[in-house]
């Protein structure tokens, strides 16, 4: 059984723990952020947040998809282009972007989860 107001590992610092009040405004602005400025002109997405959720994780998803192709692709891309310490710096940044959105991900996924009604405890 979950803990109204218990916040998992992983869950975004500028949202309240799932079950307090006002948590559910403080999700819908930290998944508007991790989407596209423009998804903020949905009203559907405004309105209901588990919608937003499902928009936001698949969002985030492609974004990672992309970042891992990124990464994979950067020494081959631009190994004619500059400089091989250019390209390592390329490659690192391509890996903190990844680590970043891995960590994002998760957010939205514990976010979407909390917004189907789960509540999360604290593992003993």
């Amino acid at each position: 059984m979950g803990t109204a107001g218990y916040a998992p590992p992983g869950w975004p610092e500028q949202v309240r723990p799932p079950g307090v009040p006002g948590w559910e405004t403080t999700a819908t602005a930290f998944l508007l952020d991790a989407c596209p400025p423009d998804y903020r002109g949905y009203p559907v997405l405004r309105r209901h947040p588990v919608v937003l959720a499902a928009f936001a994780v698949q969002y985030v998803e492609g974004q990672l998809a992309a970042s891992r192709d990124g990464l994979a692709r950067v020494r081959v891309r631009l190994a004619d282009q500059v400089a091989v310490e250019v390209v390592q710096a390329a490659a690192e940044s391509w890996q903190r972007e990844t680590a970043r959105l891995v960590r994002t991900r998760r957010a939205v996924l514990l976010v979407e989860e909390a917004l189907r009604g789960r509540l999360f405890a604290p593992r003993m």
